[in-house]
């Protein structure tokens, strides 16, 4: 078996995921290309994603999301929203979105029916569907606009228990319309707010697309997208393939055979798999720093962690869900955290004492995301141990 090592698996992440400076891409679209997809849970994640392989500049990205629409936002999988290429969007629908929208459609109609709003919750999401496309025929509207004037969408559901974090009463509004994106039939559209917030104005697909393709087949959906997943993170393991698409470990395997994977050995004993073309070594990588943000797609991208981030430091730099806070890199590894001062000035937090190489060449790093920032801060409901402490043991 073809064996591939952790110096190899950083040098590719270090070329293909354009994150060290010497391997930047040119654009917004390159760089969604080269990642497969952005994580777009947080609205400032994907800019920032972008400043990190690239020169491009806030401008230069919402022009690709809301002029030239060749970005768009999509809920798909594990229930996450993120950019994808316009291109990719037929697999995602056909396959991880759908799965996101039929988990919510039974969700969504067993809480209309728990919480007394109507005796059929099918029947009922049929009815809110309908009106929420008549509301959109109209033009764009924000989720608040689209509930006002949509009296099916004026409601709460109980969720879980009362007295527990996540339970209590909720709006249905938001909840249908993640049902609604999620079957690829509205989209989020422009922006109203500042970049770095989620002021999306919700609008029909047919009219921010114009052409709308057909989602592809569910086996051809899940292996366009294991196909374009492994471009960018192979080696990968079968652990990770399944938890990025949050699909069965069934849909995974078989996607994997669809497009040909090789399985191959990685250090520590375990196997990943590449495409069947992708087996020659990249070239190393000179010594390189890079500062990425909060949900990044590579530290977002495995969910086997040891070749690029210290096990002991995982409680400090992710949330007990697995959720990455900014993070600090040197040579394909995570080594710290970054944050900004009252004056929006970006500094880096190790986890330990670095090689003066190290600090200085992320020094340069803090300087130009400080510069590229402008002074705007950014916040984060995602904020690491590390980046609430400052240092932590």
């Amino acid at each position: 078996m073809h064996h591939i090592d952790d110096d190899q698996r950083r040098h590719r992440m270090a070329r293909r995921h354009g994150i060290a400076p010497a391997h930047r891409l040119s654009d917004p679209v390159s760089v969604t290309r080269a990642m497969t997809v952005l994580h777009a849970t947080e609205a400032a994640s994907v800019h920032l994603a972008v400043a990190a392989r690239s020169e491009a500049a806030v401008a230069d990205v919402d022009a690709a999301l809301y002029d030239e629409r060749s970005l768009v936002k999509q809920l798909a999988m594990r229930r996450t929203l993120f950019v994808l290429p316009r291109d990719l969007l037929p697999a995602a629908w056909g396959s991880a979105a759908a799965r996101v929208a039929e988990q919510e459609h039974g969700k969504v109609s067993r809480d209309v029916v728990r919480s007394g709003i109507a005796r059929d919750g099918d029947a009922w999401l049929r009815r809110a569907e309908k009106a929420v496309l008549e509301e959109l025929a109209d033009g764009a509207r924000s989720a608040t606009e689209i509930r006002e004037a949509v009296p099916e969408l004026a409601g709460k559901v109980t969720i879980g228990s009362a007295t527990s974090k996540w339970g209590g009463e909720m709006p249905i509004a938001p909840r249908v319309l993640t049902w609604l994106g999620a079957r690829g039939l509205i989209v989020r559209g422009e922006n109203a707010g500042h970049w770095r917030l989620p002021r999306a104005r919700w609008t029909s697909v047919d009219a921010w697309l114009g052409e709308v393709p057909a989602a592809l087949p569910t086996d051809e959906g899940y292996a366009e997208l294991v196909r374009r997943w492994l471009g960018t993170f192979g080696p990968g393991t079968t652990k990770d393939l399944q938890w990025w698409l949050g699909s069965t470990v069934t849909a995974a395997r078989r996607a994997l055979g669809d497009v040909e994977a090789v399985e191959v050995s990685l250090d520590g004993g375990g196997t990943g798999w590449v495409l069947p073309d992708d087996l020659d070594p990249v070239e190393p990588v000179e010594n390189w720093a890079a500062l990425l943000p909060v949900l990044d797609p590579t530290t977002m991208g495995w969910k086997e962690r040891d070749f690029y981030l210290d096990p002991d430091h995982t409680a400090y730099l992710f949330d007990s869900n697995g959720n990455g806070g900014t993070t600090a890199w040197w040579n394909g590894r995570i080594v710290g955290c970054w944050v900004q001062d009252d004056e929006g000035v970006v500094s880096v937090v190790p986890r330990g004492e670095l090689p003066k190489e190290a600090a200085a060449a992320l020094a340069v790093e803090a300087d130009r995301l400080t510069t590229w920032l402008g002074g705007v801060k950014i916040s984060s409901v995602y904020s690491s141990h590390q980046m609430k402490s400052a240092r932590l043991p």
